[in-house]
């Protein structure tokens, strides 16, 4: 029998809530420190400089060329006229990864520091990042760590009014950035009082320092010289020292800065150390591409590099081979081991390699799907070593798009849609689900590896927390349910969050009086206690029946297939409206889009296959779509459908497309 992953603990149930339960491993005493003498980020940066000092571990390419390509485009007009357009898609050129080694992001690190002491900072003040994930979005944290200073986070694609709020409330004086997004900072510049200094990356329009005059903008090797002609040491740190305001992305109001301290990051980083040493060695090489603003890729990659990991860095944009011209994407030109995605990234790749499948022979095509469902029974009854010789004649090539060296990856962020979780664990990579929040700097439960094969398990809980569950009952959700006790997800341990920055009222709400976080997120324990997240509070609607609906289950089931419940995928609809004409002939690619997308037979055909899933999910008779609105519009931060963090903006979807829901519900 296998041994359990997490106990509860005798004697703390209550007749409202679930005993208390930890990881098997911390069922003594929750885990603070990966070992003794490390207390604070800055020591973690520390046993790399000095145990590591020759080893290359920071990984960057340059960019080379930007390229542009053309495609003429036919659309159609309201009056019926067709006119043609030109679009411009952008390609990147991109070089290999070049490494630096600790010994040297020491010496570079430290003339940062220097450069921003020099600036007039100190121990407590507070600096923005706002610039995509990068080897110097790193190597200025780690500037940071060293003198005391408190980082604060934007995400690259905030709008100008969360970027001033932020900066504003912090009270920030200095803010770094890239070239591509000074202009944004040069705009919000005038709202911000306090803001004094601009440093960037990148090679930057020359005009900028004219534009905003009263500030002093310097580029990083400009702040590197100042740090080297001013050389400061680094100062000592307290483990309860403030270490991040990291912002939530606010999808129900103005983003909350959650206050971090360095006691709260190790604590987070040893509860996925702990995981991670179980299942990899010194030799991983990790991906980093996800924000570094998002607490999710920031703990990860302190936590990898602590163990040695080399990072190479790469970008959404250029993960793939398909946006990139005359080079690799970062997946094929680093081949990494592992690598933290989110449900988009893992939709994507699906979607690319059924999209080459579907475009197969059907010969190919029958032998794949034989070679899927032998390999799925081979891992679902635990003898995934009979499919070996499966994953070298018929999965190489599949694993070969995402590098070929993947041993397993991460997913958080959100709910991950089981058949996409299961094509991934049999075609590509072994995901490990993944659960946690900005609250609790980042993991909270992280799914065993060995337990893949269980479908929508949220995971167990790390070393650095325990977890209860506690009565919802106006929801129905009680520790006494049987066969699984259920209830709203509370944690507490060192990786807990000191509170929201100048937000007493929300920091007491998030709080029960003895210390819990709640989360609003509805749980249940499976027999093997691992936690499987079910529903959660905020997002529960209730319909005019007085029956509750929980939009995230409907989302999460709903969008993993070929076309999206509200924002369809363009491909697939043109693909509908070649099927549907029943003309093989027809040029799909020139027809209308808006129009497509509000033809009544193409929405049935949606709303058909939708119901079509319900039905095989089991879902009951409220939760079942009655109409569909398909929009022909991308979903973006951009266009504030959806957060920095890239989840919806349920609240502005609505409004936005107000009239075409209310059409629908007659429809309905």
């Amino acid at each position: 029998m296998p041994q359990a992953l997490s106990i509860a603990l005798p004697g703390t149930a209550t007749p409202t809530s679930t005993a208390i339960y930890r990881n098997a491993s911390s069922a003594n005493g929750l885990h603070e420190r990966p070992a003794e003498g490390i207390n604070t980020i800055q020591d973690m940066f520390n046993n790399g400089f000095r145990n590591m000092a020759s080893k290359e571990v920071f990984g960057s390419r340059r960019l080379l060329n930007t390229i542009e390509e053309q495609k003429e485009v036919t659309k159609k007009l309201a009056d019926g006229t067709e006119i043609k357009e030109t679009k411009t898609w952008k390609f990147f050129e991109l070089g290999p990864y070049e490494w630096k080694t600790w010994a040297e992001a020491e010496k570079i690190t430290g003339a940062y520091a220097s450069g921003y002491r020099a600036l007039g900072l100190k121990k407590g003040d507070k600096l923005t990042i706002y610039a995509d994930t990068s080897c110097d979005w790193m190597f200025t944290a780690m500037a940071l760590v060293q003198q005391g200073i408190v980082i604060t986070t934007a995400y690259a694609t905030l709008g100008e009014d969360g970027l001033a709020h932020s900066l504003n409330e912090c009270e920030v004086t200095t803010i770094f950035t890239s070239a591509e997004l000074l202009p944004v900072v040069v705009k919000v510049a005038s709202k911000c009082k306090d803001l004094k200094h601009i440093v960037y990356s990148g090679a930057a329009d020359s005009t900028i320092p004219q534009q905003v005059p009263h500030l002093k903008v310097l580029s990083l090797s400009e702040l590197e010289s100042l740090g080297n002609q001013h050389p400061v040491a680094p100062v000592s740190v307290d483990k309860e020292d403030l270490a991040l305001i990291m912002y939530t992305s606010g999808s129900t109001g103005p983003p909350k800065g959650v206050m971090i301290t360095h006691a709260n990051v190790v604590a987070a980083c040893t509860g996925g150390i702990d995981f991670l040493r179980a299942h990899t060695d010194p030799t991983e090489t990790y991906l980093g591409y996800l924000p570094l603003a998002h607490i999710l890729e920031f703990a990860v990659e302190i936590a990898a590099l602590y163990m040695g990991w080399p990072i190479g860095y790469g970008s959404v944009k250029t993960l793939t081979s398909l946006n990139v011209r005359n080079c690799k994407g970062d997946l094929q030109e680093l081949r990494p081991t592992t690598f933290a995605g989110v449900p988009q990234v893992w939709e994507g790749i699906r979607k690319a390699v059924t999209a080459k499948i579907s475009a197969s022979s059907p010969i190919a095509q029958a032998v794949f799907r034989f070679a899927y469902n032998a390999k799925r029974w081979c891992m679902n009854n635990r003898v995934e070593f009979l499919a070996y010789p499966l994953d070298a004649l018929i999965f190489s090539k599949i694993k070969a798009q995402v590098g070929g060296r993947l041993k397993f990856a991460l997913s958080g962020g959100a709910a991950l849609p089981k058949s996409t979780h299961e094509f991934l664990n049999v075609t590509a990579v072994k995901i490990a689900n993944g659960y946690g929040m900005t609250e609790c700097t980042a993991v909270i439960a992280l799914q065993d590896l060995t337990r893949i094969h269980y479908l929508g398990e949220t995971g167990t809980v790390v070393t650095s927390m325990e977890m209860k569950l506690v009565d919802c009952p106006e929801l129905g959700y009680r520790a006494s349910n049987v066969p699984r006790p259920q209830g709203e997800v509370w944690l507490r341990g060192p990786s807990v969050m000191k509170g929201y920055y100048k937000q007493p009222q929300l920091t007491s709400e998030a709080f029960s009086e003895d210390g819990w976080l709640k989360t609003g997120d509805i749980g249940e324990f499976n027999e093997d206690g691992a936690l499987i997240l079910i529903d959660r509070k905020k997002n529960l609607i209730k319909l005019s029946n007085g029956e509750y609906i929980a939009l995230e289950k409907l989302e999460a089931n709903y969008k993993s297939y070929a076309i999206a419940l509200i924002q369809p995928v363009e491909k697939e609809i043109r693909a509908l409206a070649g099927e549907l004409a029943n003309n093989p002939n027809l040029d799909v690619e020139h027809l209308d889009y808006d129009e497509l997308c509000a033809r009544k037979d193409i929405r049935n055909r949606v709303h058909g296959s939708l119901n079509e899933i319900a039905k095989s999910l089991k879902f009951k008779t409220a939760e079942i779509v009655g109409s569909v609105v398909l929009t022909p519009e991308e979903w973006t931060p951009q266009n504030g459908m959806l957060t920095p963090a890239m989840k919806l903006q349920r609240k502005f979807i609505v409004d936005r497309y107000r009239t075409a829901v209310a059409e629908a519900y007659t429809v309905a």
